[in-house]
């Protein structure tokens, strides 16, 4: 099989390589598409070290080629998609149900070897059946969409309720979904707005760039109150989680789900004497089926998204599109 391989900060290169043998509670997958995110552009730049040779690549769709034991009503010929993080099952973290914040957490194209490529080895817990009717185009996005599930359902809207979304990238645009499915009316602010019409098509009742004015009068004059009554922050910057404050209402809730790296200014008194919840929220629990139900049904919508594919060969190529403004999300075809 082929895979891209990264031997360092980006020196990457395609390689043939034995399929990976399968052992009992896995599984072989023949990677269809595999997405690019913000992570894979990390890691191949180096910001985010990894165990080299590594082949990253964690948003995946592809079919079921070998099971190793018991495959759990999984067979070959399945499609599937691939829950790219696992746990160790034992700590006080994961018998409490808290798995996603398990030290001993293994994520498939960081820890281990991932989907750029054309098969990959995972634990059959992994891996999700995709519902008839989703396209592979579609269901590529489950991942993303799982991110985004809990963040907002750690949010508990209420239908009417406003909300705002900070970050019009791929995240921002699934939450804004995600949120007009649960009843919400939803502001996008951004820092640009290259992708204001598309959150318009999605959904969005209005849009604001952040250098167009304050964003305190824009939600309370949205909300017709205080200010909006949750956030979801996905643009992953201190500014990000900044605007977030400013949008939200007295007694308003922040999830806060990009990843800032750098430190912020922000001030906690204005966070105590409004009495904000602020709400961390890491990938997914039990998000998978919930994200996939949304594609089935139809709430969320993908065609929009997904970016002109790549070929595996040319994937330094896709990394660098990643950063394109244009790009929402790129995705990766390890075969013809």
């Amino acid at each position: 099989m082929d895979a891209a391989v990264l031997l360092g900060p980006r020196d990457l290169r395609i390689e043939s390589r034995p399929s990976p043998d399968v052992h009992s509670g896995e599984a072989l997958v023949e990677v269809a598409l595999a997405g690019l995110c913000g992570t894979d552009y990390r890691i191949w730049t180096g910001d985010r070290p990894v165990a080299y040779p590594r082949v990253m690549g964690h948003e995946c769709i592809g079919r079921i080629l070998a099971v190793g034991g018991e495959g759990g009503g999984v067979r070959p010929g399945t499609r599937v998609v691939i829950e790219p993080n696992y746990s160790c099952g034992a700590c006080p973290l994961c018998r409490e149900g808290n798995w996603n914040l398990c030290a001993e957490r293994v994520a498939v194209g960081i820890d281990i070897d991932g989907c750029f490529a054309e098969v990959v080895r995972v634990p059959l817990r992994c891996c999700w059946p995709v519902p008839d009717g989703v396209s592979d185009e579609a269901a590529v996005i489950t991942e993303p969409l799982a991110v985004v599930v809990r963040a907002v359902q750690r949010a508990v809207p209420r239908p009417g309720e406003s909300a705002a979304v900070v970050g019009g990238g791929a995240l921002g645009l699934l939450a804004l979904q995600v949120l007009r499915a649960r009843g919400a009316r939803v502001l996008v602010v951004g820092r640009t707005s290259r992708r204001f019409a598309l959150a318009d098509a999605l959904g969005a009742e209005r849009t604001h760039r952040v250098s167009d004015g304050p964003l305190g009068a824009v939600a309370r004059e949205f909300s017709r109150r205080e200010g909006v009554d949750l956030v979801i922050e996905t643009a992953g910057t201190a500014e990000a989680v900044e605007h977030a404050i400013d949008l939200v209402r007295p007694g308003g809730r922040v999830v806060l789900t990009g990843l800032p790296h750098e430190p912020t200014t922000l001030s906690f008194f204005s966070i105590v004497r409004r009495e904000i919840t602020i709400l961390g929220s890491m990938i997914y629990q039990r998000e998978f089926g919930d994200a996939l139900e949304l594609l089935r049904c139809g709430a969320v919508k993908t065609d929009r998204l997904v970016s002109p594919r790549f070929r595996l060969e040319h994937l330094a190529e896709a990394l660098l599109a990643h950063r394109d403004a244009t790009a929402v999300k790129i995705v990766v075809a390890p075969r013809p």
